[in-house]
């Protein structure tokens, strides 16, 4: 049986997975702001290092496997838009990249990333606010969000999906993890039945545009059933998946975009591509 680590495992779909995980004999490290294995605020610098301390001393330095689950929803506040891009992205990055050490030790670990369909079925999330964040400058990110008022928290979320799902894909092919026999990926759910949904809607304005928000399929996912997802993910099936994006939204990504994807390489980023392929190459020899 494998050792993993599972960031919001109090709620949720961490809570889901953790249960699915125990169940299946595994050991399971829960990370959370409270009933866990380890408390630690993940929105904090100090949270995030007391993490990685404590999920690296549980499991002695190898695990089998890390699910990011952890993260805020577009609650309003003011300054909502900046704990977002703390938990949302740099809770999720700086916490994997410490724990993947662990993971190689294992010479065949699976690490999953929550992501969300926001990343892109939000429109209007601006680059300047992407760059930001990408280079972990929270405060400019922060001062180019407070343009936008009163739905700045929902921008910030989406951005804070977008980066966080850019750097899993980016990171994911190199050799530091796949070559490391890490397999990455992203799961990005549509709303989900969870308390950070309820948080959400108990703002009006939330609840109106939620209700008239596309879901093909109708409602909403459930938790557990996302949790099936994951272990898919966790899986000696995932063995060939890597750096891959799976949406799982009830079909609201394919009816806002259903000719975005796929598309070929253009022929101006040929190129660059094959720049990309010898450095990989050189890499792998």
């Amino acid at each position: 049986m494998g050792s993993y680590a599972v960031t919001g495992s109090a709620s949720g779909i961490g809570a889901a997975v953790t249960e699915r995980l125990r169940a299946a004999g595994h050991s399971v490290i829960e990370v959370d702001l409270r009933d866990a294995d380890v408390v630690a605020d993940l929105g904090t610098p100090e949270g995030r290092a007391a993490a990685a301390t404590g999920v690296l001393g549980r499991s002695g330095g190898v695990l089998d496997g890390a699910v990011l689950a952890a993260g805020i929803g577009p609650s309003p506040g003011p300054d909502r838009p900046r704990k977002i891009a703390q938990v949302n992205q740099l809770g999720t990055v700086e916490l994997l990249t410490a724990l993947r050490p662990a993971l190689a030790a294992s010479g065949d670990a699976r690490a999953v990333v929550l992501g969300s369909n926001s990343a892109t079925v939000t429109p209007g999330v601006p680059r300047r606010v992407l760059r930001a964040l990408r280079t972990g400058k929270i405060d400019r990110a922060v001062r180019a969000l407070r343009l936008f008022g009163p739905v700045a928290p929902n921008i910030a979320y989406a951005a804070s999906k977008i980066a966080v799902t850019e750097w899993a894909r980016r990171a994911a092919v190199t050799p530091a993890w796949a070559g490391a026999g890490i397999r990455l990926n992203v799961l990005a759910p549509g709303p989900v039945q969870t308390r950070l949904l309820d948080e959400d809607l108990a703002n009006p304005v939330a609840a109106r545009a939620f209700r008239a928000f596309p879901v093909p399929v109708g409602g909403v996912g459930d938790a557990g059933h996302l949790a099936d997802w994951v272990m898919m993910m966790l899986s000696p099936a995932a063995a060939f998946l890597c750096g891959s994006v799976i949406v799982v939204d009830g079909g609201s990504e394919a009816w806002f975009r259903p000719g975005e994807w796929p598309r070929p390489v253009a022929l101006r980023q040929v190129p660059r591509y094959l720049s990309r392929y010898r450095a990989f190459a050189r890499s792998s020899r």
